[in-house]
């Protein structure tokens, strides 16, 4: 009997890491999609439009499982907080996006887990040693060796990338305290109101007239609201499929996909910085999680 239960689990994980592996490669191409948009529209209007059609996409959701659109518990504390740090990561990892190499924007957002765990042990009073603190250290130093503070390398630019990973991390760390009540399509539906919003917010600020799409900027707006719905979906389908433990080290091959992106469709470098702060951010990253799943068997076994 605990045979079949176990075989089941490492079937369920198989599943679960498949997915995760799916949404990974599914968010770096709406990485690239944004590149490209961006290159003849204007990076408010690409936020704008690419919030507003998955908006939809998850307006369609709602309705089919006849959940409402609105409930009481959007406009909670948690969730406001959620929106702001959305919106926040949202303008400036695009900007990361636009402005730097493709694959040293998605190697720093790969330093976000680092950041929630930091922020978890410092706002949620959760149990972090001294293991886990130096991982974090570690996986920090990783992101200051690619941006090359003080250096001929150094780009102020870079620090575009560093503010949507903290934005990204604090959007995660609002979503642990979100209401219970709040499903993942409402969350997904909130979330690219979220982008609409930053897009409008950043176009009053840049003050730059809309363009009308030709055939290359409407084609890359269709892929990235579709393949940007698509990976949110396998994202959660993954989360729900396979023990957390076992599916969250696979969210690191994004950094892969990211850099494959980079090098084949935009013509980047990978540099050496890039190199070993990539393998530092990783290592320590899946430290941490293995370092987790360790003891929270300790503790199961204890009890």
């Amino acid at each position: 009997m605990e045979s079949t239960i176990y075989t089941e689990i490492n079937r369920q994980n198989l599943i679960g890491s498949l997915w995760m592996v799916a949404a990974m490669g599914a968010f770096a191409i709406e990485d690239a999609f944004v590149k490209v948009a961006t290159k003849t529209l204007p990076i408010g209007e690409v936020l704008i439009l690419f919030g507003l059609g998955g908006m939809l996409i998850y307006m369609g959701m709602l309705y089919v499982k006849r959940e409402p659109l609105f409930i009481p518990d959007v406009l909670s504390r948690s969730m406001l907080i959620r929106v702001g740090f959305e919106i926040t990561g949202r303008i400036f990892y695009v900007l990361a996006i636009v402005l730097i190499p493709l694959s040293t924007a998605t190697v720093i957002l790969q330093a976000t887990p680092l950041v929630v765990v930091a922020g978890a042990a410092m706002i949620f009073g959760e149990k972090v040693g001294w293991h886990r603190w130096l991982a974090i250290i570690m996986g920090l130093l990783g992101v200051i060796i690619i941006v090359q503070p003080g250096t001929d390398g150094f780009s102020e630019l870079s620090l575009l990338a560093i503010i949507g990973m903290i934005g990204f991390a604090g959007r995660d760390l609002a979503s642990r305290a979100a209401p219970v009540t709040i499903g993942t399509s409402l969350l997904g539906f909130y979330g690219f109101l979220s982008v609409a919003v930053s897009g409008l917010l950043y176009s009053v600020w840049a003050d730059a007239p809309f363009v009308v799409p030709q055939s290359e900027a409407s084609l890359a707006l269709v892929g990235c609201i579709v393949v940007g719905a698509l990976a949110y979906s396998c994202l959660m389908k993954a989360m729900k499929t396979g023990e957390v433990s076992a599916v969250t080290p696979f969210r690191y091959v994004r950094l892969l996909f990211g850099i494959a992106m980079g090098i084949l469709l935009f013509g980047e470098v990978l540099t050496p910085a890039i190199l070993l702060g990539s393998i530092l951010i990783v290592m320590s990253g899946l430290f941490i999680i293995w370092r987790g799943k360790r003891r929270t068997l300790a503790i199961h076994e204890s009890n």
